[in-house]
């Protein structure tokens, strides 16, 4: 098989379903919770703001409850979680050879104004996983997991919202 082919190819997302699926029952089973990202890294955001205007995070009790006391907000399990989830990641594309520094952006849309869409695109999702009180993994598979109507509702309006917005920035990714 030719080594290029080799590097490049993917799980199959069927082994790749079925290994996320034994993971989140193992989290239930072990830790009482399902996955998520997005507490993780909140919790960091809380860490990082306690280091630069703890006064801040003393003043609002949702916060404050993270950082306060003897408990640090980086103990939480969550936040190894997200640590584990980039290193695997990392070491995945490394075993793979597919580790570079590249930006990926079509023929109408300029590596600049792709990593602005990327960085607004993190925003809103990283203020709607807060508002949503969970990112998607968090509530569409441990939610979904647990047949919760809000995580399934949820997770047909996030399909829903990406398939209506492809149409319109599709266009930035075809030839002219």
């Amino acid at each position: 098989m030719n080594t290029l082919v080799e590097k490049t190819r993917y799980w199959n997302p069927y082994i790749g379903g079925v290994l996320l699926g034994i993971l989140l029952f193992l989290s239930f089973f072990l830790v009482g919770h399902g996955l998520g990202a997005s507490g993780g890294v909140h919790r960091v955001a809380v860490a990082i703001e306690d280091l630069v205007i703890p006064e801040h995070v003393d003043r609002t009790p949702y916060i404050a409850k993270m950082a306060g006391g003897e408990r640090n907000p980086l103990s939480h399990w969550l936040v190894w979680e997200v640590a584990g989830i980039l290193l695997g990641g990392f070491a995945s594309g490394l075993l793979r050879g597919r580790v570079r520094l590249q930006t990926y952006h079509g023929p109408q849309i300029t590596p600049g104004t792709r990593w602005a869409f990327a960085l607004a695109g993190g925003v809103l999702m990283g203020y709607g996983a807060r508002l949503a009180r969970g990112c998607t993994s968090g509530q569409a598979l441990s939610g979904g997991a647990v047949m919760s109507v809000g995580s399934w509702v949820f997770m047909f309006a996030v399909f829903a919202g990406g398939y209506g917005l492809a149409w319109f920035v599709r266009r930035l990714w075809q030839e002219a």
